[in-house]
């Protein structure tokens, strides 16, 4: 079974951090997003997949390379312009072939894994198996209906009314049926192929298409709160490690993983957090649930339940929490501040006034 990943969506949600880097790249728990997925594939046995990417490429490819240090075999694949996930399967046509293929998109996180929905797959073989998701309000999402078998009896993209609170989440096993189902479906209003009507066309002819639930934790990392709802969970599951130097006056509670090379100074580290290689914390508190980069340097701050990207520098604020710090930032403080929430995309540069 092969893996296909659509990696090249704009991340409208997360600018100003998309505007200069793939929202796939964006770290949760010290870890690129798209990485978790690749990682979700590899335990399912997926060691041959395709990526498709849009204007990132080029830093996608720098950062993921060949997938070797993966265990895996990447392949590229150039997406003008974000049409739809059924358009990706399009694009993967010659990729694919006639195998199946697991599509996971990679923006979504499932740190419980896919395997044993791989499994059934690989021994049942429908034309199709979603995954599916309890959630509050669905008219976000594509809904599948199920019968007490499981077998999908219908699905409907963003229904203003729906009849099933089952969200159809960024996991779809496949068979070569579905490419058939693909070239069949008209882009909808939205301009995109969408590919639950692709998987009801499959239902409307009357293949099997099939559902799991996915009882456990689940994150399309859309949105910044979204990222963060992620990182803390997969902090909480945080195995420690301390690689890098902690001086004597410095303390340690909790889990919590300093990379080689990091440097601990006269500070108090609340866990779950992690930090990157080369990042200096000088003088600080870092409170638990964060995720400090490569190449950082807080100094004289209060940080907590928040990631810090690559080269961002943080220095005199005693209390940032809830944020996002894009890569090479800098936060500054000019008088003494009462707590920040701060959103801040790439090489900018913020100072923080009372």
């Amino acid at each position: 079974m092969k893996g296909l990943v659509p990696a090249g969506g704009l991340g409208s949600r997360l600018r100003p951090l998309s505007h200069t880097m793939p929202k796939q790249l964006v770290p949760v728990a010290g870890t690129p997003v798209v990485v978790h997925a690749l990682h979700r594939l590899r335990e399912a046995g997926v060691t041959e997949t395709a990526l498709v990417v849009g204007e990132f490429a080029p830093q996608l490819q720098e950062a993921l390379g060949d997938g070797s240090a993966l265990g895996m075999r990447l392949t590229y694949l150039r997406q003008g312009r974000p049409r739809g996930i059924a358009d990706c399967v399009m694009l993967a046509r010659d990729f694919l072939a006639d195998d199946d293929f697991v599509l996971y998109l990679g923006d979504n996180v499932l740190p419980g894994g896919i395997a044993d929905y791989a499994a059934e797959f690989r021994a049942t073989r429908p034309a199709a198996q979603v995954v599916v998701h309890k959630v509050p309000d669905p008219r976000a999402y594509g809904v599948a209906e199920l019968d007490p078998d499981g077998k999908v009896t219908r699905i409907v993209e963003k229904p203003p009314e729906p009849r099933s609170d089952l969200a159809v989440i960024g996991v779809y096993f496949c068979t070569a049926a579905l490419h058939e189902a693909v070239a069949a479906i008209r882009p909808s209003a939205r301009g995109e192929l969408e590919i639950t009507d692709a998987l009801q066309w499959l239902v409307s002819r009357g293949d099997e298409v099939r559902a799991r639930v996915h009882a456990g934790y689940w994150k399309d990392t859309g949105t910044v709160d979204d990222l963060l709802d992620c990182n803390r969970e997969l902090l909480n599951q945080l195995t420690p490690a301390v690689c890098g130097e902690v001086d004597g006056a410095s303390e340690l509670i909790g889990p919590v993983r300093i990379a080689e090379g990091a440097r601990i100074v006269r500070s108090r580290i609340h866990g779950p957090v992690t930090i990157g290689a080369g990042t200096s914390v000088l003088d600080s508190r870092i409170g638990p649930h964060t995720a400090i980069g490569r190449q950082c340097s807080v100094v004289a701050s209060g940080i907590g339940s928040s990631i810090l990207l690559d080269g961002s520098h943080i220095t005199g604020v005693p209390d940032l929490h809830g944020s996002v710090i894009g890569r090479h930032a800098r936060v500054d403080r000019r008088r003494e501040p009462r707590g920040r929430r701060l959103v801040l995309g790439d090489h900018t540069t913020a100072e923080v006034t009372g």
